[in-house]
């Protein structure tokens, strides 16, 4: 089945009525959005609720989304990130056409106003250390310290400045400072730093640049070259609001644009710091960016997570101006919906168990028909072949079972999946013990699953011929932490130690293994899968999505 084009999944929250009303007011003819991640690091779920809603913005009232990669800090940037960065927005549907843009595209500019600051006594060279700076910024009840440096004469201040842009000095030798109040009660106002000296190589403008503005100093400026009429931040940089508009308002800037904040998306199970996804990565608990266990973008694309599912759940959760927690069983809700409309069936036996029905004939084999979606006859059916061996899964049978097991057990009669009702009549054992096999007979009358004299059967199991089925690697993410609320500062402690289990030994049906695609599927009774990227033709992998139903958190309470 085909995945349903992206579009304009909207809905009414606070940003869009200030648009709305900014529209309406004639304050703006034209909205311009803007998404600027920072390129040292892959892409969270978190970023898909900023991007649904810049994107989602500009498509709704027939405006502009630019992206734009704030890459100021050359030591921790790297073109993979980049490159992942506009593979994301894409996958999610959204598409910012000719309007990409990088912070660097502005260094000339940037470093012009810097100037003016400096001239118009707004801004000074600091000599003190960081950790100098840090010490004298004050706290949240106390003011900060004024420079020693603070007062020095324009001149001096751009001769220096003019050094450090030169390369003269080594990296920390001293700032560039905003002049605003050490006394202010918000610490962003304490003369913040605007530009460090920083020797390294940018990945697109080289060695050109010894000096790299901050973040507080280049974003609000980006902002105003490009005309974004709404740029939309995380709540926690509300606090950044007085200095973003400060620096508006002292530049020769080209427009005025105006900050509005939203709560970040934190979910349950989930760490979504670029720190700790980082670590995860570099000591090896995961394997890459795009482990189908991590929250990336990349994870959820491997893991087989549709695009409009995550679309749909960033609607559902809204946009509020709170933070909140909203637990992960939401965003699982919205793959569950949409893979059970779209997602085709189809049977894999992930711990074989072997079955021979004693009374069907050695050399007979027949043709079964299956659908390939129960609520969608014109994905039509397909054909499995049926013969006197069998796989069943190995769950599905118990030697002495308890009282409410109604799957197969010795003397009891199941139903297999679209064919013939079957009855356990032997178990082969091997020398530990194990169930190795099983035999059985089953009852010509019921094909199709049906028995003509009315009895019925208490379950309906699937299965793969032994000849026909072929061999696959199955993966089984879980969370990747235990705990609702894991520990960012120690959040080894709460990883989940049954977050991947490896299944070498499972079996598929060949339609399956010939269809090739990357489409996830239904593997009737045990979930949704995803082909993975290490699969090859001998041995096709199999990732997890998402189970028929949540037992993870029943599992934990369980202990």
């Amino acid at each position: 089945m085909t995945a349903e084009p992206a579009a304009t999944e909207t809905g009414r929250d606070f940003i869009r009525d200030i648009v709305q009303a900014d529209l309406d007011s004639h304050k703006h003819k034209h909205i311009v959005t803007r998404f600027p991640p920072e390129p040292n690091g892959y892409l969270h779920i978190g970023h898909a609720k900023s991007i649904a809603l810049n994107f989602g913005i500009a498509q709704e009232f027939s405006g502009q989304c630019n992206l734009r990669f704030d890459d100021t800090n050359p030591t921790r940037e790297e073109q993979e990130y980049i490159d992942s960065i506009q593979a994301d927005v894409r996958w999610l549907g959204y598409d910012w056409g000719p309007n990409l843009f990088y912070a660097s595209d502005y260094f000339d500019r940037l470093y012009e106003w810097a100037e003016s600051l400096i001239r118009s006594g707004l801004a000074y060279v600091d000599d003190q250390s960081q950790e100098e700076i840090r010490l004298n910024r004050g706290t949240l009840t106390e003011p900060g310290r004024n420079s020693p440096f603070r007062d020095r004469p324009v001149e001096e201040n751009l001769d220096l400045f003019r050094r450090m842009k030169a390369g003269e000095f080594p990296n920390g030798a001293c700032v560039l400072r905003a002049r605003i109040d050490m006394a202010s009660g918000n610490i962003n106002l304490r003369d913040p730093v605007l530009y460090r000296i920083l020797h390294a190589h940018h990945p697109r403008t080289g060695t050109k640049w010894s000096i790299y503005p901050s973040y507080d100093y280049a974003h609000g400026q980006s902002d105003a070259i490009e005309g974004v009429t709404h740029s939309i931040c995380t709540l926690e940089f509300e606090d950044h609001r007085p200095l973003y508009e400060w620096l508006l308002d002292k530049l020769p800037v080209p427009s005025k644009p105006r900050q509005y904040e939203f709560a970040r998306l934190n979910l349950t199970y989930t760490l979504l710091s670029k720190r700790v996804l980082t670590q995860l990565v570099r000591d090896g608990h995961v394997a890459a960016w795009d482990d189908p266990r991590m929250p990336t973008i990349a994870g959820l694309k491997r893991r087989g997570v549709p695009p409009a599912a995550v679309r749909d759940f960033i609607k559902r959760i809204g946009v509020a101006k709170a933070n909140s927690v909203v637990d992960v069983g939401m965003l699982e809700f919205s793959i569950r919906e949409y893979l059970n409309r779209t997602a085709p069936r189809r049977m894999a036996v992930l711990r074989p168990l072997k079955v021979v029905i004693e009374n069907y004939p050695e050399s007979a084999s027949e043709e079964i028909e299956a659908i390939n979606h129960p609520d969608d006859p014109a994905a039509g059916t397909r054909r499995i072949a049926f013969g006197r061996e069998l796989y069943i899964e190995r769950d599905d049978f118990m030697e002495n079972p308890p009282k409410k097991f109604f799957r197969l057990s010795p003397g009891t009669e199941v139903r297999l999946r679209y064919a013939y009702f079957i009855k356990c009549i032997g178990i082969i054992k091997n020398a530990a013990g194990e169930v190795t096999e099983l035999r059985c007979t089953y009852d010509p009358a019921t094909k199709g699953g049906n028995a003509p004299d009315g009895r019925k059967v208490k379950a309906t199991m699937h299965w793969l011929p032994v000849a026909q089925s072929k061999p696959a690697e199955i993966r089984i993410y879980n969370q990747l932490f235990v705990n609702p609320t894991p520990d960012a500062a120690n959040f080894a402690a709460d990883l989940n130690p049954q977050s991947l289990e490896i299944l070498s030994d499972a079996r598929i049906e060949p339609a399956i293994a010939e269809a090739n695609s990357a489409e996830p599927m239904q593997f009737e009774r045990q979930g949704y899968f995803v082909r993975d990227s290490d699969s090859t033709p001998d041995r096709p992998v199999f990732n997890r999505t998402i189970g028929l139903r949540d037992t993870f958190a029943k599992e934990v309470a369980k202990g």
